[in-house]
């Protein structure tokens, strides 16, 4: 790459064009603005899904790792990883998915989100937990299960009542 000099201010028009064809490095948007102005159900869908995909790792990667490391109790354990996956899930939904500035109301809404949806997902999680034979594998399909009902009941809320409060 040729840089300009006292000599040479301009970039010469084969040094302008290289610029145009050199691939700009893959980075997280940073602007509040990301999303395309107005996405279809299908895609808020997809964008949803995908988040809830790496939020629900989150949520059950330290949940597993608290109580079959670390020795947490079963419920305080999933209560962790509940807070942890869903601050992940609110923070891509709201920029990514459902293309939302900040709002104090629509915090305020996502909190009493998450505090029905914490009981429902811990409240099932333990049921089921206590409910199917004890091990590491029940643990997942009781997860799946709890984490399942709380996602359906976050995406229709979010995104029929607290992503349109503005």
């Amino acid at each position: 790459m040729i840089v300009p000099t006292s000599q040479n201010d301009d970039w010469s028009a084969e040094d302008e064009e290289l610029q145009h064809h050199v691939p700009l490095p893959v980075e997280l948007p940073l602007t509040e603005n990301i999303a395309d102005e107005a996405l279809d159900l299908k895609t808020q869908i997809i964008r949803f899904l995908a988040t809830g995909v790496l939020s629900a790792i989150v949520d059950q990667g330290v949940n597993l790792l608290l109580h079959f490391v670390f020795g947490v109790g079963v419920t305080l354990a999933k209560a962790i990883g509940f807070v942890l996956g869903t601050t992940t899930a609110y923070l891509i939904n709201r920029r990514w998915t459902f293309n939302a500035a900040p709002s104090r109301a629509r915090f305020v809404a996502v909190v009493a989100l998450y505090g029905v949806t914490f009981a429902v997902q811990v409240g099932i999680y333990t049921w089921l937990y206590q409910a199917l034979p004890d091990g590491f594998w029940y643990a997942n399909v009781a997860f799946v299960i709890a984490q399942g009902t709380a996602t359906v009941i976050n995406f229709i809320v979010q995104r029929f009542v607290i992503f349109k409060i503005r």
